[in-house]
């Protein structure tokens, strides 16, 4: 990439009729106050919203002007679905993803856009996500991960080696190996392990990027017979793949099945001790 192309990023947000508008607010107003501007914020609207979440997105609309590109899905189809349709309205090669209740630290796409700038080769960078429930000052978890691309293959073995609501990627990479693909509850983790099994490269800053919304319901999602069954896919993909072994894949899906069908209270000590992602 060129010197003004590393200075240069879009935004990706999926929004859909259940999300709070409070949050929405908060979370675009954090990518109105970063450091370095982002001239490409793409919002997609996945299926009909509330008046109250419209108004909203009509207010930054009129704030942020053409930069602001709304996006509106007739129907409900899911996070994957939406940022599969909405990478396309990206025009940067280096989007940043961004959830619509997450609030980002202001030198967040600063530090990942020097990042891709001394690291050329790097195609996916995220950081330290922290997770709150009602205070953003007050810290339930961090989750930090492995910084080199040689850990982040290895933790990928077991783990999720990226926090997604931080993740900043090329586009080209992503639309490579066929950007996000069907898989319940699993996408991007499904997305960064096609990324580095085609030979592109990761990185985790060590340092935090972003509040994360946390709270019992993220815990609730992860639970049941279906995401069970859905992890079981991911890893019997890795092992068929050569990614990982038959024993690492017995493993792997014994630990995460019975994490997903404990009680919310166990899962939930879990992941913040040992599983995170």
């Amino acid at each position: 990439m060129s010197v003004d192309e590393c200075k240069k990023y879009s935004v990706l947000m999926s929004v859909y009729k259940k999300e709070n508008p409070a949050h929405l607010q908060q979370a675009v107003e954090s990518i109105q106050a970063q450091t370095i501007p982002t001239d490409n914020f793409v919002l997609v609207c996945d299926g009909p919203l509330t008046q109250e979440l419209d108004a909203v997105i009509a207010e930054k609309q009129q704030e942020m002007g053409n930069c602001f590109h709304v996006v509106r899905l007739p129907q409900n189809k899911g996070l994957g679905n939406a940022l599969n349709y909405g990478i396309h309205f990206c025009t940067n090669e280096l989007v940043a993803r961004m959830d619509s209740d997450d609030v980002a630290y202001p030198n967040r796409c600063e530090k990942q856009l020097s990042l891709f700038n001394v690291h050329p080769e790097v195609s996916i960078c995220s950081g330290t996500v922290e997770e709150f429930t009602a205070d953003i000052q007050v810290v339930d978890a961090k989750r930090m991960l492995p910084e080199t691309d040689a850990e982040i293959r290895v933790f990928a073995k077991k783990r999720n080696p990226f926090n997604h609501p931080c993740v900043m990627y090329k586009k080209s990479a992503v639309e490579a190996v066929g950007s996000y693909q069907d898989f319940y509850l699993l996408e991007d983790y499904y997305l960064w392990l096609r990324m580095l099994m085609a030979g592109y490269q990761g990185y985790n800053l060590q340092e935090p990027l972003l509040h994360m919304r946390a709270g019992a319901d993220m815990y609730l999602r992860r639970s049941g017979w279906a995401y069970a069954k859905s992890q079981m896919k991911l890893f019997g993909f890795m092992r068929d793949n050569g990614f990982i072994t038959e024993g690492q894949y017995t493993i792997s899906c014994l630990i995460r099945s019975c994490a997903a069908l404990a009680p919310n209270w166990l899962r939930k000590l879990a992941f913040e001790k040992v599983l995170r992602g």
